[in-house]
């Protein structure tokens, strides 16, 4: 396995409706990790503050949607919005040696965007697949973007994937052919 990993935040039945809009693209990272030997990674949250109605434990509304692809039993879970408040997912992160993420997932403008910013600041190198993430409200997602990319995250879409690994396997093809 490669130290890189796809991280799918919160892709869960109580998540927004605009979750639809991306998970082809998601369940397309996930075939392009599991090609490329990359650890698929998802984070569930749970919500256990008194008062709220979603993400309960234990609900339907706190499982992953039935229609993102599962690549692997790495299924974390976390309570606060950033991913690396869950322990199990840090030591798998410490474990694997990971140190290029590739993020995906709702909702940008929290859990997404909390994520983010902790792995670039803990010095980890984070690609935020431009396609692949939402929001409650959408109309925030480009100013997302530029918050990410001054933190630290390069933003990607799903494509430069696609092309960034051809151009790889041609420059493979090339020097062994030398």
């Amino acid at each position: 396995m490669q130290k890189k990993a796809l991280v799918i935040i919160d892709i869960q039945n109580d998540i927004t409706k605009n979750y639809r809009d991306i998970i082809d693209n998601i369940n397309k990272a996930v075939a392009w990790a599991v090609n490329n030997d990359i650890h698929v990674v998802y984070i569930r949250h749970e919500n256990l503050s008194a008062g709220t109605r979603t993400f309960k434990p234990n609900t339907r509304g706190s499982e992953l949607t039935p229609d993102l692809k599962m690549a692997s039993n790495n299924i974390f879970t976390k309570y606060k919005g950033n991913a690396l408040s869950s322990e199990e997912f840090t030591d798998f992160i410490y474990k694997n040696e990971i140190c290029d993420f590739y993020i995906t997932g709702a909702d940008a403008v929290a859990c997404v965007k909390s994520t983010c910013y902790n792995l670039c600041k803990a010095n980890y190198s984070v690609n935020v697949l431009s396609d692949c993430i939402t929001s409650y409200d959408k109309r925030k997602i480009d100013e997302m973007l530029r918050y990410y990319e001054s933190k630290g995250s390069k933003i990607i879409c799903l494509n430069d994937l696609f092309s960034d690994h051809r151009r790889t396997e041609h420059m493979e093809k090339e020097v062994s052919s030398i």
